[in-house]
């Protein structure tokens, strides 16, 4: 190489002087090219076997994050539909219960009434026999109110608990509601 070197610089003094800046810093061409192809084959081997890998995993991270929360934005919309559908279906029911217990009491206040005019029309001659009657009559409304009203609790708490009851659960509901009428 010593000897190419001298002939360039025989040749042409600006080669000479390029020539001992090649050789001051020690650039040879064969070890530049060696270089490059090693950089260039090791360049290809880190991106197929480490950041090619590492990019589809990152990929595949992402659209399951992604996935997950345009999951939970459609169940957080399910819920608050399903809370708006209970407190509908709340509110439907209390107006109907509301509803049923008026109705039961004015037919209950209208049959009292009913029974009131009768007596007070009944003779004096039989006025015990009438106070009896009436006394009976207003035992059996009651009663009727009880049970009208038991089988009306029983039916909302079907309806607000959206299930059939089973004869047991109606017995005792009708026990119950009876029991807080007396």
């Amino acid at each position: 190489m010593t000897d190419l070197i001298q002939v360039l610089a025989a040749a042409d003094p600006q080669a000479a002087d390029s020539a001992n800046l090649v050789e001051t810093f020690g650039i040879h061409g064969s070890h530049i090219l060696m270089q490059a192809i090693s950089f260039t084959i090791l360049a290809t081997v880190l991106w197929k076997f480490a950041f090619k890998p590492v990019m589809a995993t990152m990929e595949e991270r992402e659209s399951k994050i992604d996935s997950g929360l345009k999951y939970a934005e459609e169940m957080k919309v399910k819920l608050a539909e399903a809370e708006a559908e209970k407190k509908r279906i709340l509110q439907e029911a209390s107006v109907e219960a509301k509803t049923i217990v008026t109705e039961a009491r004015q037919t209950a206040e209208v049959r009292i009434d009913k029974s009131a005019q009768e007596a007070i029309k009944a003779a004096e001659d039989i006025t015990r026999k009438a106070q009896l009657q009436i006394e009976n009559d207003r035992k059996q409304m009651l009663a009727e109110a009880r049970s009208e009203i038991s089988r009306l609790v029983v039916a909302t708490a079907g309806k607000v608990l959206s299930k059939e009851l089973s004869s047991d659960e109606k017995a005792r509901y009708s026990e119950s509601a009876s029991s807080t009428l007396v």
